[in-house]
């Protein structure tokens, strides 16, 4: 990707040149390469780099053209401009995107670490030593089918006609493992897991190969489990992607579109139980893939979403902060539509509870380890959810894997009847979470 300043140069000149006051400019670039093996043989190497701007143009009557490109050398900006500036005289006359109030507040601290790139063998082999243990690791763990690894590079910038200038780069090393059995008269069964950093040599491989291998074995010894009504425990990561797919809750663009279950006047209602609390915080120590800032060049922040069960704050784009009369919380992404989503969740326990669980001594609790379809088994402007699921039968410390079951519940009751949110959290890919306890739920099993 060429320079930013080189590019913010040509973009005002190109603008000059065309007679456009008004402009603002969003780019990226991934510079990626990933690695699967099968077997003990490499199955696919991908190298790609992927780099493209989004342009917006603001005309004399205040109406937006917006156009992307991959091309971002002089005669592809010049081109982009022009095409941006003719757009915007189709575009829409009410809620007019406008610049980020806090486009050119300057950054708490700007992210630039990048590592260097391993050579494509190192990542092979690395992974093919990963498939080789986790063959070992039991004789009924057969394959892997699912692996990967990968580092990228990531650069983005910002910039905007009245002086933002914005950049950031980081680079990024992850790995996934997912481990299938093969037993003679026995059900395959299967469970993974994920590790990220910034380097390739501080990636926790072998922490990824112990939990899939113990969770995969953890599944050996499964069994039907009764229809009924049982005390659910969820995951980290479990807990998390219900969140997420619920997450219209916070999302001021769901909101103002009314397709989400709060209203703007919800704010300061108790919606979970006090014992709760979730953050959006992008900026969270945890977050190896941190961005300290969004697509119109809002700085990201810590927003308190949930306070002790309490609604405190919502999602919002600078147009949606307009709307709700309050600040954008450096949410949004840059498009022919503004969108708003969340960054980085951070949930955990708030105040202390009375009384302190544990798998240990609970008995006939189920915990949730991972959630399945969430596209089709979420209902997310109704609030409720039907949703298979692994996860294993505890009785005192003693776990049996479930053979096969669904949990279903309304996502807002859900949160009123958690009964403990436990002290450790743990990093999944969408953000840091505990254990969630929730008082009860249907499970439909055999």
């Amino acid at each position: 990707m060429p320079n930013i300043n080189e590019i913010a140069t040509y973009a005002q000149d190109n603008a000059q040149k065309l007679g456009i006051q008004k402009f603002d400019i969003y780019g990226s670039s991934v510079d990626e390469t990933s690695v699967q093996v099968d077997q003990g043989e490499p199955k696919q190497v991908k190298a790609s780099n992927r780099s493209g701007v989004t342009v917006r143009v603001w005309n004399e009557d205040n109406t937006i053209g917006i156009t992307s490109t991959t091309d971002v050398d002089p005669k592809g900006l010049e081109l982009a401009l022009k095409t941006a500036y003719e757009a915007s005289f189709f575009g829409v006359k009410e809620n007019v995107p406008d610049f980020s109030p806090e486009a050119t507040v300057p950054l708490a601290n700007t992210l630039n670490e990048k590592a260097p790139q391993a050579p494509v063998s190192e990542l092979i082999e690395k992974l093919l030593v990963a498939e080789k243990e986790l063959l070992a690791a039991h004789p009924a763990i057969k394959g892997v089918p699912y692996n990967g690894l990968a580092q990228r590079d990531i650069d983005r910038f910002y910039l905007n006609s009245q002086g933002a200038l914005r950049t950031e780069s980081v680079s990024l090393s992850s790995v996934y493992l997912y481990s299938k059995t093969e037993e003679e008269g026995k059900k395959p069964r299967s469970a993974g897991a994920y590790r990220i950093n910034r380097s390739l040599e501080n990636l926790d491989i072998n922490g990824c190969i112990q939990e899939t291998a113990e969770k995969t074995i953890s599944h050996l010894n499964y069994d039907k489990i009764k229809t009924g009504k049982y005390r659910v425990i969820f995951s980290p990561e479990a807990f998390l992607s219900l969140l997420g797919a619920f997450s219209n809750l916070f999302n001021a663009q769901n909101i103002l579109d009314k397709q989400s279950l709060s209203t703007p006047d919800d704010l300061g209602k108790q919606i979970a139980s006090p014992l709760l609390s979730v953050y959006d915080d992008a900026l969270h120590p945890a977050n190896i893939g941190a961005e300290s800032f969004d697509g119109e060049g809002t700085p990201t922040r810590k927003i308190r979403l949930i306070e002790n069960g309490i609604l405190t704050g919502f999602l919002h784009s600078a147009g949606t902060a307009k709307r709700l009369n309050t600040q954008p919380t450096g949410n949004a992404s840059i498009g022919a539509k503004v969108s708003v989503s969340p960054n980085f969740y951070h949930v955990f326990a708030s105040g202390n509870s009375e009384e302190k669980f544990s798998l240990e001594t609970a008995e006939n609790v189920i915990l949730i380890d991972d959630l399945h379809a969430l596209h089709a088994g979420v209902k997310s402007l109704q609030g409720s959810f039907s949703l298979p699921f692994d996860g294993w039968l505890i009785n005192k410390g003693v776990k049996t894997s479930i053979e096969s079951a669904t949990v279903a519940g309304d996502f807002l009751e859900l949160l009123k009847s958690i009964i403990y949110v436990e002290p450790e959290v743990a990093l999944t890919p969408g953000g840091v979470a505990p254990k969630i306890w929730v008082e009860e739920l249907s499970i439909t099993g055999e």
